[in-house]
Protein backbone atom coordinates (compact mmCIF):
# COMPACT_ATOMS: atom_id res chain seq x y z
CA UNK A 1 0.00 0.00 0.00
CA UNK A 2 2.77 2.24 1.01
CA UNK A 3 4.77 1.24 -2.42
CA UNK A 4 1.23 1.80 -4.59
CA UNK A 5 1.02 5.21 -2.27
CA UNK A 6 4.35 6.64 -3.38
CA UNK A 7 3.62 5.68 -7.29
CA UNK A 8 0.49 8.33 -7.06
CA UNK A 9 2.55 10.54 -5.43
CA UNK A 10 5.07 10.47 -7.72
CA UNK A 11 2.63 10.59 -10.92
CA UNK A 12 1.44 13.54 -9.51
CA UNK A 13 3.92 15.21 -9.15
CA UNK A 14 4.98 14.68 -12.59
CA UNK A 15 1.77 14.78 -14.73
CA UNK A 16 3.67 14.87 -18.41
CA UNK A 17 4.57 11.33 -17.79
CA UNK A 18 1.04 10.52 -18.14
CA UNK A 19 0.60 12.66 -21.30
CA UNK A 20 3.77 11.07 -22.89
CA UNK A 21 2.35 7.46 -22.36
CA UNK A 22 -1.80 8.61 -23.67
CA UNK A 23 0.31 10.13 -26.84
CA UNK A 24 2.68 6.92 -27.18
CA UNK A 25 -0.40 5.01 -26.96
CA UNK A 26 -2.72 7.08 -29.42
CA UNK A 27 0.08 7.05 -31.97
CA UNK A 28 0.13 3.33 -32.44
CA UNK A 29 -3.79 3.09 -32.88
CA UNK A 30 -3.73 5.81 -35.12
CA UNK A 31 -0.71 3.52 -37.22
CA UNK A 32 -2.34 0.07 -36.91
CA UNK A 33 -5.81 1.71 -38.57
CA UNK A 34 -3.84 3.03 -41.30
CA UNK A 35 -2.24 -0.34 -41.82
CA UNK A 36 -5.09 -1.67 -42.16
CA UNK A 37 -6.39 0.31 -44.80
CA UNK A 38 -3.28 0.24 -46.61
CA UNK A 39 -3.63 -3.10 -46.41
CA UNK A 40 -7.22 -3.48 -47.34
CA UNK A 41 -6.85 -1.07 -50.64
CA UNK A 42 -3.59 -3.46 -51.57
CA UNK A 43 -5.40 -6.73 -51.32
CA UNK A 44 -8.72 -5.03 -53.52
CA UNK A 45 -7.86 -2.67 -56.20
CA UNK A 46 -10.47 -0.70 -58.20
CA UNK A 47 -10.44 -1.25 -61.65
CA UNK A 48 -10.35 1.89 -63.71
CA UNK A 49 -13.08 2.36 -66.74
CA UNK A 50 -12.41 1.29 -69.94
CA UNK A 51 -12.87 4.58 -72.20
CA UNK A 52 -15.55 4.34 -74.59
CA UNK A 53 -14.84 4.39 -78.60
CA UNK A 54 -17.25 4.63 -81.69
CA UNK A 55 -16.64 1.83 -84.52
CA UNK A 56 -18.21 1.09 -87.55
CA UNK A 57 -17.73 -1.43 -90.19
CA UNK A 58 -16.35 -0.36 -93.98
CA UNK A 59 -16.08 -2.31 -96.86
CA UNK A 60 -14.02 -2.31 -99.31
CA UNK A 61 -14.35 -1.35 -103.30
CA UNK A 62 -12.90 -1.57 -106.66
CA UNK A 63 -11.51 1.71 -107.31
CA UNK A 64 -8.93 3.03 -110.23
CA UNK A 65 -5.70 3.99 -108.60
CA UNK A 66 -4.54 6.95 -110.53
CA UNK A 67 -1.15 9.34 -110.67
CA UNK A 68 -1.33 13.12 -111.26
CA UNK A 69 0.82 14.78 -113.80
CA UNK A 70 1.37 18.24 -115.40
CA UNK A 71 1.34 18.47 -119.32
CA UNK A 72 0.37 20.53 -121.83
CA UNK A 73 -2.05 20.69 -124.91
CA UNK A 74 -0.53 20.65 -128.39
CA UNK A 75 -2.59 20.48 -131.91
CA UNK A 76 -3.03 16.77 -133.54
CA UNK A 77 -1.15 17.94 -136.27
CA UNK A 78 0.32 21.76 -138.39
CA UNK A 79 1.57 22.09 -141.37
CA UNK A 80 3.34 24.89 -142.78
CA UNK A 81 2.31 25.49 -146.55
CA UNK A 82 4.37 25.85 -149.10
CA UNK A 83 4.33 27.01 -152.88
CA UNK A 84 4.64 24.18 -155.32
CA UNK A 85 4.70 27.17 -158.06
CA UNK A 86 6.35 30.35 -158.66
CA UNK A 87 4.66 33.61 -158.93
CA UNK A 88 2.66 36.56 -157.72
CA UNK A 89 0.09 36.37 -155.03
CA UNK A 90 -3.31 37.95 -156.34
CA UNK A 91 -5.52 37.11 -153.79
CA UNK A 92 -5.33 35.75 -149.88
CA UNK A 93 -8.69 34.40 -148.91
CA UNK A 94 -7.99 33.63 -145.63
CA UNK A 95 -6.91 35.32 -142.83
CA UNK A 96 -5.03 34.73 -139.14
CA UNK A 97 -7.34 32.65 -136.63
CA UNK A 98 -10.01 31.35 -139.47
CA UNK A 99 -11.57 28.06 -139.37
CA UNK A 100 -11.55 26.23 -142.45
CA UNK A 101 -12.28 22.73 -144.37
CA UNK A 102 -10.29 20.82 -146.20
CA UNK A 103 -10.13 21.83 -150.33
CA UNK A 104 -11.44 25.69 -149.07
CA UNK A 105 -8.90 28.62 -150.98
CA UNK A 106 -6.55 30.56 -149.10
CA UNK A 107 -4.46 31.84 -151.82
CA UNK A 108 -4.49 32.51 -155.35
CA UNK A 109 -0.82 32.99 -157.31
CA UNK A 110 -0.80 34.31 -160.87
CA UNK A 111 -1.37 31.95 -163.47
CA UNK A 112 1.05 33.67 -166.04
CA UNK A 113 1.19 32.31 -169.41
CA UNK A 114 0.24 28.41 -167.83
CA UNK A 115 -3.05 28.22 -169.40
CA UNK A 116 -1.71 29.03 -172.74
CA UNK A 117 1.03 26.57 -172.63
CA UNK A 118 -1.43 24.00 -171.45
CA UNK A 119 -3.79 24.71 -174.80
CA UNK A 120 -0.40 24.39 -176.95
CA UNK A 121 0.07 21.30 -175.36
CA UNK A 122 -3.37 19.67 -175.39
CA UNK A 123 -3.14 20.87 -179.02
CA UNK A 124 0.25 18.96 -179.59
CA UNK A 125 -0.81 16.04 -177.81
CA UNK A 126 -3.99 15.15 -180.19
CA UNK A 127 -1.42 15.45 -183.02
CA UNK A 128 1.18 12.89 -181.44
CA UNK A 129 -2.02 10.65 -180.82
CA UNK A 130 -3.36 10.84 -184.59
CA UNK A 131 0.56 9.90 -185.42
CA UNK A 132 0.87 7.01 -183.03
CA UNK A 133 -3.14 5.81 -184.51
CA UNK A 134 -1.27 5.57 -187.87
CA UNK A 135 1.79 3.99 -186.95
CA UNK A 136 -0.29 1.32 -185.37
CA UNK A 137 -2.35 0.56 -188.30
CA UNK A 138 0.28 0.55 -190.60
CA UNK A 139 2.06 -1.67 -188.30
CA UNK A 140 -0.76 -4.17 -188.52
CA UNK A 141 -0.73 -3.94 -192.03
CA UNK A 142 3.00 -4.52 -191.75
CA UNK A 143 3.72 -1.23 -194.09
CA UNK A 144 5.27 0.36 -190.86
CA UNK A 145 8.65 -0.81 -189.06
CA UNK A 146 9.28 -0.90 -185.72
CA UNK A 147 11.59 1.83 -185.09
CA UNK A 148 9.09 4.13 -186.13
CA UNK A 149 5.98 2.77 -184.54
CA UNK A 150 7.95 2.73 -181.05
CA UNK A 151 9.30 6.80 -181.96
CA UNK A 152 5.15 7.75 -182.25
CA UNK A 153 4.79 5.66 -179.16
CA UNK A 154 6.67 7.86 -177.45
CA UNK A 155 5.84 11.20 -178.89
CA UNK A 156 2.69 10.93 -177.19
CA UNK A 157 4.14 9.73 -174.09
CA UNK A 158 5.65 12.71 -173.90
CA UNK A 159 2.87 14.96 -174.87
CA UNK A 160 0.85 13.33 -172.20
CA UNK A 161 3.45 13.99 -169.82
CA UNK A 162 3.68 17.28 -170.67
CA UNK A 163 -0.52 18.04 -170.58
CA UNK A 164 -0.65 16.53 -167.30
CA UNK A 165 2.60 18.58 -165.59
CA UNK A 166 1.16 21.66 -166.96
CA UNK A 167 -2.62 20.84 -165.67
CA UNK A 168 -0.68 20.39 -162.03
CA UNK A 169 1.36 23.78 -162.52
CA UNK A 170 -1.76 25.30 -163.06
CA UNK A 171 -3.68 23.76 -160.16
CA UNK A 172 -0.95 24.68 -158.20
CA UNK A 173 -1.46 28.34 -158.34
CA UNK A 174 -4.80 27.79 -156.32
CA UNK A 175 -3.59 27.14 -152.55
CA UNK A 176 -5.96 25.02 -150.67
CA UNK A 177 -6.22 23.88 -147.19
CA UNK A 178 -4.82 20.03 -146.82
CA UNK A 179 -7.01 19.44 -144.04
CA UNK A 180 -10.05 20.79 -142.00
CA UNK A 181 -8.38 23.25 -139.18
CA UNK A 182 -7.54 26.97 -138.02
CA UNK A 183 -5.02 29.28 -140.06
CA UNK A 184 -2.53 29.83 -137.43
CA UNK A 185 -1.01 32.34 -139.60
CA UNK A 186 -0.32 34.15 -142.86
CA UNK A 187 2.97 35.03 -144.37
CA UNK A 188 2.18 36.42 -147.79
CA UNK A 189 0.40 39.55 -149.16
CA UNK A 190 -0.99 40.15 -152.47
CA UNK A 191 1.73 41.30 -154.64
CA UNK A 192 4.48 39.42 -153.31
CA UNK A 193 6.56 37.15 -155.49
CA UNK A 194 6.87 33.42 -154.43
CA UNK A 195 9.40 30.68 -155.35
CA UNK A 196 9.12 27.06 -155.28
CA UNK A 197 8.85 26.11 -151.53
CA UNK A 198 8.16 29.99 -149.91
CA UNK A 199 6.25 29.34 -146.87
CA UNK A 200 2.97 31.17 -146.95
CA UNK A 201 0.98 29.85 -144.00
CA UNK A 202 0.67 27.65 -141.48
CA UNK A 203 -2.33 25.31 -140.52
CA UNK A 204 -3.19 23.67 -137.44
CA UNK A 205 -5.70 20.95 -136.48
CA UNK A 206 -7.03 20.89 -132.94
CA UNK A 207 -9.43 18.11 -133.01
CA UNK A 208 -8.56 15.66 -131.53
CA UNK A 209 -6.40 18.08 -129.22
CA UNK A 210 -3.18 16.22 -127.86
CA UNK A 211 -2.18 16.36 -124.29
CA UNK A 212 1.28 15.67 -123.47
CA UNK A 213 2.59 14.24 -120.22
CA UNK A 214 6.53 12.77 -118.81
CA UNK A 215 5.51 9.55 -116.85
CA UNK A 216 8.43 8.55 -114.69
CA UNK A 217 10.10 4.94 -115.22
CA UNK A 218 7.98 3.26 -111.95
CA UNK A 219 4.74 4.13 -113.46
CA UNK A 220 5.20 3.80 -117.40
CA UNK A 221 4.15 -0.45 -117.29
CA UNK A 222 1.35 0.05 -115.30
CA UNK A 223 -0.73 2.17 -117.15
CA UNK A 224 -3.97 1.37 -118.08
CA UNK A 225 -4.37 2.43 -121.95
CA UNK A 226 -8.19 0.89 -121.95
CA UNK A 227 -9.51 3.67 -118.75
CA UNK A 228 -10.10 7.07 -119.81
CA UNK A 229 -7.72 9.71 -118.12
CA UNK A 230 -8.92 13.02 -116.63
CA UNK A 231 -7.64 16.01 -118.12
CA UNK A 232 -8.57 19.87 -116.15
CA UNK A 233 -7.37 22.51 -118.30
CA UNK A 234 -6.18 25.39 -117.04
CA UNK A 235 -8.87 27.28 -117.57
CA UNK A 236 -11.16 24.86 -115.42
CA UNK A 237 -12.37 22.83 -118.35
CA UNK A 238 -12.69 19.00 -117.51
CA UNK A 239 -12.16 16.55 -120.08
CA UNK A 240 -11.69 12.85 -120.94
CA UNK A 241 -8.79 11.64 -122.76
CA UNK A 242 -7.81 8.62 -124.13
CA UNK A 243 -4.31 7.16 -124.75
CA UNK A 244 -2.91 7.24 -128.08
CA UNK A 245 0.95 6.82 -127.94
CA UNK A 246 3.24 5.67 -125.09
CA UNK A 247 6.98 5.86 -125.67
CA UNK A 248 9.11 2.97 -125.64
CA UNK A 249 12.02 4.89 -124.59
CA UNK A 250 12.98 7.20 -122.13
CA UNK A 251 14.61 10.61 -122.68
CA UNK A 252 18.22 10.24 -121.20
CA UNK A 253 18.11 13.93 -119.71
CA UNK A 254 15.42 12.80 -116.79
CA UNK A 255 14.42 9.21 -117.29
CA UNK A 256 11.31 9.75 -118.40
CA UNK A 257 8.91 8.33 -120.82
CA UNK A 258 6.72 10.70 -123.47
CA UNK A 259 3.15 9.95 -122.87
CA UNK A 260 0.12 11.55 -125.35
CA UNK A 261 -3.64 11.45 -124.81
CA UNK A 262 -6.32 12.57 -127.31
CA UNK A 263 -8.72 14.95 -125.79
CA UNK A 264 -12.20 15.26 -128.40
CA UNK A 265 -12.49 19.27 -129.43
CA UNK A 266 -15.00 19.06 -132.53
CA UNK A 267 -15.31 22.93 -132.45
CA UNK A 268 -11.64 23.59 -131.90
CA UNK A 269 -11.99 25.84 -129.61
CA UNK A 270 -9.52 24.19 -126.86
CA UNK A 271 -6.46 26.30 -127.64
CA UNK A 272 -2.91 24.39 -127.52
CA UNK A 273 -0.32 25.14 -125.52
CA UNK A 274 -1.72 25.51 -122.06
CA UNK A 275 -0.97 23.67 -119.28
CA UNK A 276 -3.49 20.68 -118.03
CA UNK A 277 -3.41 18.57 -114.84
CA UNK A 278 -4.04 14.91 -115.71
CA UNK A 279 -4.87 11.92 -114.04
CA UNK A 280 -3.76 9.19 -115.43
CA UNK A 281 -5.05 5.80 -114.94
CA UNK A 282 -3.41 2.90 -113.07
CA UNK A 283 -4.31 -0.87 -111.91
CA UNK A 284 -7.73 -1.45 -110.14
CA UNK A 285 -7.31 -2.22 -106.33
CA UNK A 286 -9.74 -3.09 -103.75
CA UNK A 287 -9.99 -0.14 -101.28
CA UNK A 288 -11.98 1.42 -98.14
CA UNK A 289 -13.21 5.26 -98.36
CA UNK A 290 -12.27 7.26 -94.99
CA UNK A 291 -12.96 10.49 -93.60
CA UNK A 292 -9.48 12.13 -93.76
CA UNK A 293 -9.90 12.86 -90.07
CA UNK A 294 -10.16 8.97 -89.02
CA UNK A 295 -6.28 9.09 -90.48
CA UNK A 296 -3.38 8.21 -87.88
CA UNK A 297 0.39 7.55 -87.45
CA UNK A 298 2.23 4.77 -85.33
CA UNK A 299 5.17 4.73 -83.41
CA UNK A 300 7.04 5.05 -86.34
CA UNK A 301 5.25 7.73 -88.39
CA UNK A 302 3.72 5.03 -90.63
CA UNK A 303 0.20 6.03 -92.07
CA UNK A 304 -2.91 3.97 -91.06
CA UNK A 305 -6.14 3.77 -89.12
CA UNK A 306 -6.96 2.36 -85.65
CA UNK A 307 -9.42 -0.50 -86.16
CA UNK A 308 -11.17 -2.66 -83.60
CA UNK A 309 -9.40 -6.49 -82.86
CA UNK A 310 -11.58 -7.98 -80.33
CA UNK A 311 -12.52 -5.42 -77.61
CA UNK A 312 -8.47 -4.34 -78.19
CA UNK A 313 -6.97 -1.39 -80.24
CA UNK A 314 -5.19 -2.36 -83.48
CA UNK A 315 -3.47 -0.25 -85.79
CA UNK A 316 -3.42 -1.18 -89.29
CA UNK A 317 -0.74 0.72 -92.07
CA UNK A 318 -2.54 1.72 -95.02
CA UNK A 319 -1.54 3.23 -98.58
CA UNK A 320 -3.26 5.98 -100.18
CA UNK A 321 -4.50 4.83 -103.80
CA UNK A 322 -6.72 7.99 -104.27
CA UNK A 323 -7.77 11.25 -102.44
CA UNK A 324 -11.43 12.73 -103.46
CA UNK A 325 -12.90 16.12 -101.77
CA UNK A 326 -15.05 14.22 -99.19
CA UNK A 327 -12.72 11.80 -98.39
CA UNK A 328 -9.65 9.45 -99.46
CA UNK A 329 -9.75 5.75 -100.55
CA UNK A 330 -7.05 3.42 -98.95
CA UNK A 331 -5.82 0.05 -99.96
CA UNK A 332 -4.16 -2.50 -97.05
CA UNK A 333 -7.12 -2.86 -94.92
CA UNK A 334 -8.74 -5.81 -96.40
CA UNK A 335 -12.61 -6.81 -97.41
CA UNK A 336 -14.08 -5.27 -94.22
CA UNK A 337 -12.95 -3.52 -91.42
CA UNK A 338 -13.96 -2.39 -88.37
CA UNK A 339 -13.07 1.63 -88.00
CA UNK A 340 -12.32 3.31 -84.57
CA UNK A 341 -14.48 6.73 -85.80
CA UNK A 342 -14.81 8.73 -82.22
CA UNK A 343 -12.51 8.35 -79.47
CA UNK A 344 -9.64 7.51 -81.61
CA UNK A 345 -7.64 9.95 -80.56
CA UNK A 346 -7.74 8.80 -76.76
CA UNK A 347 -6.44 5.26 -77.36
CA UNK A 348 -3.24 3.70 -78.18
CA UNK A 349 -2.27 0.55 -80.05
CA UNK A 350 -3.01 -2.60 -77.84
CA UNK A 351 -5.53 -0.65 -75.55
CA UNK A 352 -8.56 -2.17 -74.35
CA UNK A 353 -11.61 -0.40 -75.03
CA UNK A 354 -15.36 -0.30 -74.85
CA UNK A 355 -16.98 -0.36 -78.33
CA UNK A 356 -20.28 1.37 -79.11
CA UNK A 357 -21.17 -0.19 -82.79
CA UNK A 358 -22.61 2.31 -85.65
CA UNK A 359 -24.25 1.13 -88.75
CA UNK A 360 -22.24 -0.47 -91.10
CA UNK A 361 -20.81 1.51 -94.00
CA UNK A 362 -20.86 0.17 -97.39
Amino acid sequence: MANAGKKTIYFSQHPWIISLVLLVLLVLWVGSGHSQESATEKSAPEKAPLTQVAVETFYSEPVIRTISLYGRTAPDRDATISAEADGRITKVSVRKGASVKKGDLLLFIDKGDREAQLDRAEALMRVRQQEFTAARSLKKKGLQGEVAYSLAEANLVEARATVKNLKLALANTEVRAPFDGIVDDVMVEVGDYLGVGDPMAILIDLNPLIVTVDVSERHINQIDGTLPARVQLVNGIDKEGTLRYRSSIASPATNTFTVELEVSNPDQKLPAGISAEVDLALEREQAVKLNPSLLALDEKGNLGVKTLAGDKVAFIGANVVKAEQNGVWLSGLGDKVDVITRGQGFVRDGDAVEAVRQPAVQ
